[in-house]
C-alpha cells in the first residue's frame, strides 16, 4: 500500500472530489454539470471496492458532492463506508436537506462539511439557485451550530450577489464557519454555464476579494491565498500550474476519472485502475488550461 507521502513527492493524488450523484433540487444559474439526467451511480458495493482501491494507491481524502449529494438516500452509509477505510471527508452540500439525524451521522463519521451560500436576500438567493430555498438553508445551519468538526460556507462571486460577500463573510463567522469565496467562471472548458444576469466586469469582482482580503474577513491559509489567486486571474496575470491530475483528481457518479470537471474523462474505475487512467491523462492539456 502506497503512501500519501510517496505520492506528494511523486506527484500523483492524494485527493479526490467524487460526484456522488448527478441530481440536484436547485438550478443554479452558473451550473454546467449534466445534472438530472439519469445518468448511472455506482452502487454502495461499487464505491467501497473502487475507494478501497484508491486508498491502496495512497488516495486519502475525498470532497463528496453531486450534484446535491443528500439526495442520495444511501449518502450517510456511503460515508460510513469511505471513512472506515480510512479517508478523510468533506461533504459538499446546498444545506436544503440537512435533518437531525443526518448531522448526527456526519459527527459520528468525522465528516467536515461545505454548505454553499451565496447571499442572505431571498430574492438574490432565487434568482441565483432557482429555487426559493433560502430559508430551509438557514434552518441546516442552525442545525450545526455545535457541530464539532470543521465546516466552510462557500460563496460564488457574481453580478448578482457582489454587494452580499462582506455579509455572507460575517455571517460565517458569526455561525463559527470559515468562509470561503470563488468567482462565477462561464465558458472555461466543461465548467460555468453562461448567464447574462450573473456575468460580472472583472474590475468589479476584484474590487469584491480586494474588500474582503483587506477586511480581514477571510481566514488565513489556503482559503486566503485562493482568494489571492482569484484576484492574480481576474487580474489577467498568470497563476501557476494547479493541482489537477497530479494531487487532485476528479470522479463522477460513474466511475469515469478526470484532472479536474474542467477537462474530459480519461477512464472508468469501475474498469481499469488508478494508474493506467492517470497515463491516458491528457497533462498537456491540463498544464495549459
Amino acid at each position: 500500500m502506497i503512501k500519501p507521502l510517496v505520492n506528494l513527492v511523486r506527484g500523483r493524488p492524494v485527493m479526490a472530489v467524487f460526484e456522488i450523484n448527478l441530481r440536484c433540487n436547485s438550478r443554479c444559474g452558473y451550473c454546467d454539470l449534466p445534472l438530472n439526467e439519469g445518468r448511472y451511480e455506482m452502487s454502495r458495493d461499487e464505491i467501497r471496492r473502487v475507494f478501497t482501491g484508491l486508498y491502496a494507491t495512497g488516495l486519502r481524502y475525498v470532497f463528496v458532492q453531486g450534484g446535491e449529494p443528500t439526495l442520495r438516500k444511501d449518502l450517510p452509509d456511503v460515508l460510513d463506508d469511505l471513512a472506515a477505510i480510512g479517508f478523510g471527508l468533506c461533504l459538499v452540500t446546498n444545506g436544503t436537506r440537512l435533518t437531525d439525524e443526518l448531522v448526527a451521522r456526519l459527527k459520528a463519521a468525522a465528516v467536515s462539511i461545505s454548505v454553499s451560500l451565496d447571499t442572505l436576500d431571498r430574492d438574490r438567493y432565487k434568482r441565483i439557485r432557482g429555487a426559493d430555498q433560502l430559508l430551509r438553508v438557514q434552518a441546516g445551519i442552525e442545525r450545526l451550530a455545535n457541530y464539532p468538526h470543521p465546516k466552510f460556507l462557500t460563496c460564488i462571486i457574481s453580478e448578482q450577489n457582489r454587494g452580499d460577500a462582506a455579509a455572507v463573510a460575517e455571517f460565517a463567522r458569526d455561525k463559527g464557519f470559515a468562509s470561503v469565496f470563488g468567482a462565477y467562471h462561464w465558458d472555461k472548458g466543461l465548467y460555468g454555464k453562461a448567464d447574462d444576469d450573473l456575468k460580472y466586469s472583472n474590475d468589479d469582482a476584484i474590487a469584491v476579494f480586494e474588500d474582503l482580503l483587506n477586511g480581514d474577513l477571510i481566514p488565513s491559509g489556503y482559503y486566503r491565498r485562493y482568494a489571492e489567486d482569484t484576484v492574480r486571474w481576474l487580474s489577467g496575470k498568470h497563476l501557476g500550474r494547479c493541482d489537477a491530475g497530479r494531487y487532485s483528481i476528479a470522479i463522477d457518479s460513474s466511475g469515469n476519472v478526470a484532472g479536474c470537471l474542467g477537462h474530459e474523462a480519461a477512464g472508468n474505475l469501475l474498469d481499469s485502475d488508478l494508474p493506467t487512467i492517470l497515463k491516458q491523462m491528457d497533462h498537456d492539456a491540463i498544464r495549459k488550461c
